[in-house]
């Protein structure tokens, strides 16, 4: 018998599906900004302002991780879930008939505000939802909804006017709101940190197929946990062994996440291929590397209990290495007057490795590792202000690649990727904590050791 739990992070799995929209909706909608055909502006949007509405949105998670991270705690996990989703349709419709530019910004903005909240609540939210067993397991399966978001970006972005697709967005936003509404339950957690453990049990009675015992045993430990946990600020994480442990590698790891370079490929997908001279058009291109992501994030969902995180870490640093410095070279050359025809594949070669092995760990691997690191009193926290600082970095990334790539060559920028995923790698050889399998008052004690 499948436990309701599975039901109810599968219906909150479908947020990351609009959220992983927003973060790739600059790749078919840009080019259709800028074309005076398609373009629902009266002038010729500048580079500046083209490099805007792709800043925006990472801008805008930036607040979105303290935001929501505070209701969540407040509030519980599925309210704040659900107010999330409520900008997100309202940013869709918004962009579907706005006809200024800074209506764009403004929903670009608060749709980045959102997805902040998603990033920090939703892996909290499944993290506390399911076994010590399945934990991995469901963790990363929010990584294969991503991919699915991005996916539907990359078919039928391109080939829809912005009306019809933004009010399509909007419209699978809504739905998927009213269907976790439905379905999708509060965690045992949030019930005991606000002392109503009435309702914990009644939770854990309908989210688990285990029996009657089992139940109980599961609302012990919880509440030991919990109740042996005193109540903690910000600095608390600057003061304790255990929790500055965490807090370096899970900071560490989401610095190197962003700057492997996945929200330039996945924001500026269709320009990169062009850029890079692949024989295939970038709309082609954008399509096979969708395609790639969502098979690798399945398979991901089925070696993640396999193998360690750590080990998965280290597969994937050195293979985003690899790909991106063979990707980097072939464009320098090519940039630069060599004649390369004959390997016009590579740019979509080596794009397909990235991706595969960015999912195999750098991916969904990193937050279900950064939500396993913290303690309950200060996981909301911790995890917001994480997030919040990993924004920081997706922004300035965001604004300025479009720039830095036509100064440089695109070749430089993934050579210098490149060289931050080998270094991502070496990093979790000798600093990540192996947490598959293990509980989180045993993550806790070895942090603390």
């Amino acid at each position: 018998m499948m436990e309701y739990s599975v039901v109810s992070v599968t219906a909150a799995n479908f947020l990351a599906f609009v959220c992983f929209t927003a973060l790739s909706w600059t790749s078919p909608e840009l080019p259709k900004l800028v074309n005076s055909t398609d373009s629902p502006f009266y002038h010729d949007l500048s580079n500046d302002e083209q490099s805007w509405i792709g800043a925006f949105m990472p801008l805008g998670t930036i607040l979105g991780p303290i935001t929501f991270g505070y209701l969540s705690d407040h509030f519980g996990r599925k309210t704040t879930l659900l107010l999330i989703s409520v900008p997100m349709q309202g940013c869709y419709l918004l962009q579907a008939f706005a006809k200024k530019l800074y209506l764009f910004y403004i929903s670009r903005f608060a749709m980045g505000v959102a997805v902040g909240g998603l990033l920090t609540v939703l892996p909290m939210y499944i993290a506390e939802l399911s076994l010590d067993e399945h934990r991995g397991v469901l963790s990363v399966s929010m990584g294969v909804f991503f991919c699915l978001g991005e996916l539907l970006c990359y078919v039928a972005g391109p080939y829809m006017s912005i009306v019809a697709f933004n009010c399509l967005l909007a419209a699978i936003a809504a739905t998927i709101f009213v269907v976790f509404l439905i379905v999708g339950s509060e965690t045992p957690h949030y019930h005991i940190f606000k002392n109503q453990h009435d309702r914990a049990k009644a939770v854990l009675l309908k989210i688990r197929a285990t029996g009657e015992e089992a139940i109980e045993k599961e609302l012990e430990h919880i509440k030991h946990v919990i109740e042996n946990e005193e109540s903690t600020s910000l600095m608390d994480i600057f003061n304790s062994k255990g929790l500055r442990k965490a807090e370096i590698i899970s900071f560490f790891l989401l610095i190197f996440q962003q700057i492997s370079g996945i929200f330039a490929v996945l924001s500026y997908s269709q320009q990169i291929f062009q850029d890079a001279g692949s024989s295939l058009s970038g709309e082609y291109c954008a399509i096979i590397v969708g395609v790639v992501q969502l098979i690798s994030s399945l398979l991901t969902t089925s070696i993640a209990n396999i193998f360690g995180r750590r080990t998965l870490l280290l597969f994937s640093g050195f293979g985003m290495a690899l790909s991106e410095a063979i990707l980097g070279t072939y464009s320098y050359l090519d940039k630069n007057g060599t004649d390369v025809t004959s390997l016009s594949f590579v740019p979509i070669v080596s794009l397909i490795a990235y991706i595969v092995t960015y999912n195999f760990g750098f991916g969904p691997i990193v937050w279900t590792v950064v939500s396993e690191m913290f303690p309950n009193n200060i996981r909301a926290l911790a995890t917001a202000f994480n997030t919040s600082l990993c924004c920081v970095v997706t922004f300035f990334i965001s604004k300025y690649f479009p720039t830095v790539s036509d100064s440089f060559g695109i070749g430089v920028c993934f050579l210098a990727f490149s060289a931050t995923c080998f270094a991502g790698g070496l990093f979790s050889y000798f600093f990540v904590l192996e947490t598959k399998g293990k509980s989180l008052k045993q993550i806790q004690d070895e942090l603390n050791g």
